[in-house]
């Protein structure tokens, strides 16, 4: 397992998909975002991974029925990319040049 999926163990949601989420940390894993490199059996890299509770991550891989416009998933990953990423950039597990 990587250092980045390691990392979300009891991290708080950045997904934060209203009224899906269910603010457990404990149920936090690094949720892989869609990609160019993603695809039938492939997921995307670690680094395009947001921490996400296992409501979201649900609603992100379409496992959860919803009404979410598809725009608003995309508004919420892409807020909890920049949130992911902040937290790993804070705690070195990233870094930036």
């Amino acid at each position: 397992m990587s250092k980045l999926r390691e990392s979300a163990r009891n991290k708080p949601c950045c997904l934060q998909i209203h009224p899906y989420c269910n603010g457990n940390p404990e149920t936090v894993v690094l949720c892989h975002l869609p990609s160019t490199s993603k695809g039938i059996s492939f997921k995307s890299p670690d680094w395009m991974g947001v921490y996400g509770c296992s409501g979201c991550h649900d609603v992100i891989d379409g496992r959860a029925k919803h009404d979410l416009p598809k725009e608003e998933i995309m508004r919420s990953m892409l807020r909890a990319l920049e949130r992911t990423w902040r937290i790993m950039i804070d705690e070195g597990l990233i870094t930036v040049r």
